[in-house]
């Protein structure tokens, strides 16, 4: 895929396992993102995206808005 991108977003304030299942699931519902990984011990997430359909900062936004930080 010619758009594929991958970023690591460091996420902070996870406490447990559902708090990475949350963050999996919102980030893996965008339209566009191909696959999401999030670690607890490292407090990051692994996202695969199509850039033409969505963005990072849009990326940001649903980890965001879930109440956790992002950091680079």
């Amino acid at each position: 895929m010619a758009n594929a991108n991958t970023s690591v977003v460091g996420v902070l304030g996870m406490e447990c396992d559902a708090c990475t299942r949350s963050v999996e699931r919102a980030v893996g519902d965008l339209h566009g993102v191909l696959q999401v990984s999030v670690s607890l011990d490292d407090e990051e997430a692994r996202i695969s995206y199509d850039s033409s359909l969505v963005d990072e900062a849009a990326i940001r936004n649903a980890i965001l808005d879930l109440g956790f930080d992002v950091q680079d």
